[in-house]
């Protein structure tokens, strides 16, 4: 066993992008640990640092070298290696040269394809300080950066400019290039707090000597936490707490190397904007984080974070405040100028919006939409003049001078300004919600409206996309396309919008703008598009969920998805039934059977031929299966129907055992397959339960 030590690894940079600093130090440290294992060497826990100017893993107790190992050399088969008299022909001469031998010094294995010759050798491990540069390369090579950029004179690419590297293992410096710079054990403290370079004496000390000499918290998770408590205690000292916290922390901490809280305060006034206003104004563009009493009304303060421990704190608190303040005004400037208008009276201006090039002006959209909404409130019985009325007026405050300013506030200020205007409160709510959900786990409309128009907006998103060739492709989704999708799917299911989804897309399809497009291949390659969102949706949900479970269901594409969601709770129901393993093997049987016979149609039972007694007592089974199960399908009691069903188990096994169903009597043969075939169609009209792989 090779000896061990601790390793690290720092990449020194410029200010790298707050928002990735998360993403990209998880991601080093992953794709290093990969190398790692890849490499073969040995190690123990595996920790990733960051901060705004550093990413840094730890590898507690790496092997300085890999084991030694024996590897075989397979060569050519002794039959082709020996000629009759059995001397070495040319293969064998050329295979022993290969491998640094002589043919005698060949061994033979007997394999199931013969006897071959083969050459044993021990493999010598290499260094760790020989692999790892080159593991690091390419573990920095795989970061998710969407666009790289170079510095200097040399041909390195990162996302931002390194400029220093530390590599240690143990105490000694891995002499290498990395990024094109020479690696050390030198790092950079605090741009203002640290006097000069930090040595790192070992990977041990790394954490401590950058607090202590450097003033850098270089532990993510560590500088989060000290945020999020000292933002907390900070906003109890005016007697309030910290509002949407959890959306700065992570944010805050990739902006700041020695965390020091700082109270400000902004005039009263100010909190006669709507709410998310001065939020959006506070988080949005300074990063500052709104405080609110035991009731939830904002106070006029705000908690930022500081990157320096000043000796006048009263001149930074000052500074953020005069930062802050010509924001919130303006804010006050387009709340009271952008009311002068109404939100109707902003529809024309729509048209002169071009939402993209070849599906027209955000105006058109809105048509689409309204149209779209208006057949989905009919389909359900909802009040199709209030979806309407919300579509027509849910992206006009694109075109106001709040939203200008805080795009993340769109439907939000159009619920306000409808309010203003005096729209009904149903109107106002579905505009707010029309983009609901915008992320994984966000909540969805509460309003029937809201998720009507929320439905159409992201229908109609899809269908236009799709139609001029922009579905996404691999990881790129630059339309957001398959957030769309499952934001469809989450609305259709957990708000139980029981609607035709096919039907939908349909219409989404043909009210594009004219095209060359096959308006069914479209259709249906965006009903596939959202299935395979739909069985994302089910596995994330339930992790016990088996794919053979969803495509038991999905092959019989359910118009309705809330249809479809019952079915797979019948399906998975089912399948933990005493007789679900026997049933499945028996429809996999049946369908097997009918594939070979061609798939025969219309072929009807004669009770006249059967004449045996386990066909008889199927035939029996099936009728009264049939007359219990025929209301239950009307009132989509599946889980129901699959539990009646399961009372066929006897009669189908014994049907099995005592019956041949490719009878010679081509008549007797198409009434027993016949009677399969109903047997079939009984349980298909719920699932193709012999997909499912059961016991």
């Amino acid at each position: 066993m090779s000896k061990t030590d601790d390793f690290l690894v720092e990449i020194g940079t410029e200010e790298l992008p707050p928002k990735a600093l998360r993403s990209l130090m998880d991601a080093f440290g992953a794709n290093l640990a990969a190398g790692i294992a890849d490499a073969r060497l040995s190690h123990g826990k595996i920790s990733s640092y960051a901060s705004p100017r550093r990413l840094s893993v730890m590898v507690r107790a790496l092997a300085h070298a890999q084991d030694d190992r024996s590897v075989q050399h397979k060569g050519p088969p002794t039959k082709v290696a020996f000629d009759a008299d059995d001397k070495p022909t040319a293969a064998a001469t050329a295979f022993a040269t290969k491998c640094g031998t002589t043919v005698d010094a060949l061994e033979r294995i007997e394999t199931d394809k013969g006897e071959w010759l083969v050459f044993n050798a021990l493999e010598r491990g290499k260094s760790a300080a020989e692999l790892l540069p080159e593991l690091i390369e390419r573990a920095l090579a795989a970061l998710p950066i969407p666009r790289r950029m170079r510095w200097g004179s040399g041909e390195a690419e990162f996302v931002r400019p390194v400029h220093w590297i530390v590599l240690l293992h143990g105490k000694n410096v891995i002499e290498a290039s990395v990024m094109g710079i020479e690696a050390g054990q030198e790092s950079r403290g605090h741009r203002f707090h640290s006097s000069g370079p930090v040595l790192i004496p070992s990977p041990a000390d790394y954490l401590d000597v950058l607090e202590h000499e450097g003033y850098v918290i270089a532990d993510f998770e560590r500088r989060r936490e000290m945020v999020r408590e000292g933002v907390d205690a900070a906003a109890e000292q005016v007697g309030g707490s910290v509002v949407d916290g959890e959306s700065l922390y992570d944010e805050v901490a990739a902006l700041v190397e020695w965390p020091v809280p700082i109270v400000g305060a902004f005039d009263e006034p100010f909190l006669e904007l709507p709410r998310e206003v001065v939020v959006s104004t506070l988080t949005g563009h300074q990063r500052y984080f709104p405080v609110a009493d035991s009731g939830g009304k904002l106070l006029p303060h705000f908690i930022t974070v500081a990157n320096i421990q000043s000796k006048d704190p009263e001149q930074v608190i000052e500074g953020n405040e005069r930062v802050i303040r010509p924001r919130l005004a303006d804010a006050a400037f387009f709340w009271d100028s952008d009311r002068r208008t109404r939100l109707a009276d902003r529809q024309e201006a729509l048209r002169d919006v071009v939402y993209q090039r070849d599906l027209g002006s955000v105006f058109d959209k809105s048509q689409r939409i309204a149209k779209l909404a208006a057949w989905v409130a009919d389909a359900l019985g909802a009040d199709a003049t209030v979806v309407t009325r919300a579509a027509d007026l849910a992206k006009c405050d694109l075109v106001t001078g709040m939203v200008g300013e805080f795009p993340d506030l769109q439907g939000t200020m159009g619920r306000y300004y409808a309010i203003s205007d005096g729209e009904p409160e149903a109107v106002a709510n579905a505009i707010a919600e029309q983009y609901q959900p915008r992320f994984a786990g966000d909540s969805l409309p509460d309003t029937v409206a809201g998720q009507i128009l929320a439905i159409a907006d992201k229908l109609d998103t899809l269908a236009g996309v799709f139609s001029i060739g922009k579905k996404p492709s691999g990881n790129r989704d630059p339309f957001g396309l398959r957030r769309a999708a499952l934001g469809v799917v989450r609305i259709l299911i957990e708000c139980g919008i029981d609607v035709d989804l096919k039907a939908m897309i349909e219409r989404a399809v043909a009210s594009q703008p004219d095209g060359k497009v096959d308006a069914e291949a479209l259709a249906t390659d965006l009903y596939a598009f959202m299935s395979d969102r739909l069985r994302g949706y089910c596995l994330d949900r339930d992790p016990g969920l088996g794919v053979e479970t969803f495509e038991a269901v999905m092959v019989r594409e359910p118009a309705s998805l809330v249809d479809f969601d019952r079915r797979l709770a019948a399906v998975q129901t089912f399948a933990r039934l005493e007789q679900a393993a026997s049933l499945a093997a028996a429809n996999k049987r049946i369908a097997n059977i009918l594939r070979k016979a061609g798939d025969p149609h219309g072929l009807s039972v004669a009770t006249a031929l059967l004449d045996h007694d386990a066909e008889r007592a199927l035939h029996s089974a099936l009728e009264n299966a049939r007359k219990k199960v025929a209301p239950m399908l009307e009132q989509r009691r599946y889980a129901e129907i699959l539990n009646e069903l399961a009372n066929l188990r006897d009669p189908v096994d014994r049907f099995f055992d005592e019956v041949m169903v490719m009878a010679e009597d081509n008549a007797v043969r198409n009434n027993r397959l016949g009677m399969l075939g109903e047997l079939r169609a009984l349980f298909l009209d719920v699932a193709d339960i012999s997909r499912l792989s059961i016991g």
